[in-house]
């Protein structure tokens, strides 16, 4: 799995920031200590890693305009709540992490994509497709229903998931 994504156009398919409801997705990261800060169109994105509409982190602190993808702000809340508390502390744009973290956190991403109205997990899959995360197997759906058994176990092992595929709603300690 990677998830480059610095050669793919911004005007791919998926949905955006604007498409949700701002408040709903404010909301379910709160449930990680996060604030979603909402920062002006055409503007730089504060803590974006990648830049364009890309999503931002710095702290505790995530960064969107209403063009950011609701994939790239999960994603880097995701890399929030799966680091270890040290990280956390230095965070600013770079989370950073180890491969076996990345696609935690990825497979996170689709687990917090259930909870937005907008979304769910078959549309983050497709988004996640559509905007050209790689998986091994070819696409993200066949990556998560086949190839997800580590990712599953470091989740469950960090109590960021239950046995039964639902959010904790607890960092990694």
């Amino acid at each position: 799995m990677s998830s480059d994504v610095s050669s793919i156009p911004a005007h791919q398919d998926v949905i955006r920031l604007r498409d949700a409801d701002f408040n709903e997705v404010a909301k379910l990261l709160s449930q990680y200590g996060l604030t979603l800060n909402l920062t002006h169109d055409n503007t730089d994105i504060p803590g974006s890693f990648w830049g364009d509409d890309e999503a931002g982190l710095i702290a505790d602190q995530v960064y969107a305009r209403t063009d950011t993808p609701l994939h790239s702000i999960l994603h880097e809340s995701c890399h929030y709540i799966c680091m270890d508390q040290s990280r956390r502390r230095e965070l600013h744009t770079n989370a950073g992490g180890t491969a076996d973290e990345e696609n935690a956190v990825c497979y996170l991403q689709i687990i917090l994509s259930n909870e937005l109205t907008c979304m769910g997990a078959k549309m983050m899959m497709k988004d996640m497709d559509s905007w050209g995360y790689s998986f091994r197997l070819g696409s993200c759906a066949a990556w998560y229903q086949d190839d997800t058994v580590d990712e599953v176990e470091w989740l469950l092992s960090h109590g960021i998931i239950t046995e039964s595929n639902k959010p904790t709603f607890l960092l990694r300690q």
